[in-house]
């Protein structure tokens, strides 16, 4: 019979410790942010974010996970059919059981954006539809004069890697992706590109949570 360790909440830090120091680390375990949107970019970020340490994940999307997503998303054939932040509370745990979560599973609207996002210093924009992109950074950036968002736009395709870039267009706006790629005439989101820009997203807050505001 195979046997699982589980490494206890001491071990995990003591490793992260040894991988980022103990003034980041701290940092890290003290820190919170939400992923809006839970496909392609918000799984890999999420993901990614858990595996750097941080303390407290808010994750909110209303989807199930379908079979169109397993090509560039977190998520395995076992959950097909579940929930998005059901499946995807259940892998973090399986990187560090400790860190803190709380999901909302609902669609997100101009109405109650900046309600499920009120308790929220640190939103990574994850939505898959440039109009649903639009609304929530527009929303937020009116409504919660605090948070600060990391929002990622143009990473369809195959195109060049050093295309995918982050630049901060305003104090509480950051832009990841090469702003232009779509889906169209046969150019579809492809694991590589989406992770790309997920990457630039994590890295971008993961540098706003240790104290770095330039991008």
């Amino acid at each position: 019979m195979e046997v699982h360790k589980v490494l206890t909440e001491e071990e995990i830090d003591a490793l992260l410790i040894e991988r980022h120091g103990p003034e980041n680390h701290r940092k890290m375990k003290h820190a919170h942010a939400a992923v809006a949107g839970l496909g392609g970019l918000g799984s890999n970020i999420a993901v990614m974010l858990a595996r750097a340490g941080i303390g407290s994940l808010h994750l909110v999307d209303f989807d199930k996970v379908e079979g169109s997503n397993l090509n560039r998303q977190v998520y395995k054939m076992k959950h097909l059919g579940m929930d998005k932040t059901e499946a995807l509370a259940g892998e973090i745990r399986e990187i560090n059981p400790y860190i803190k979560m709380t999901v909302d599973k609902v669609k997100v609207t101009s109405q109650n954006a900046a309600e499920i996002f009120r308790g929220d210093r640190l939103v990574c924009e994850a939505f898959d539809v440039a109009e649903n992109k639009a609304m929530l950074v527009n929303t937020l950036l009116a409504e919660l004069p605090e948070t600060i968002l990391v929002a990622g736009t143009g990473m369809a395709g195959y195109g060049s890697s050093n295309l995918i870039q982050t630049h901060k267009r305003m104090r509480r706006l950051y832009i990841c992706g090469d702003g232009v790629s779509d889906i169209a005439g046969g150019i579809s989101l492809m694991a590589p590109r989406v992770t790309l820009c997920a990457a630039h997203q994590a890295n971008m807050a993961v540098r706003l949570i240790l104290g770095e505001s330039e991008a």
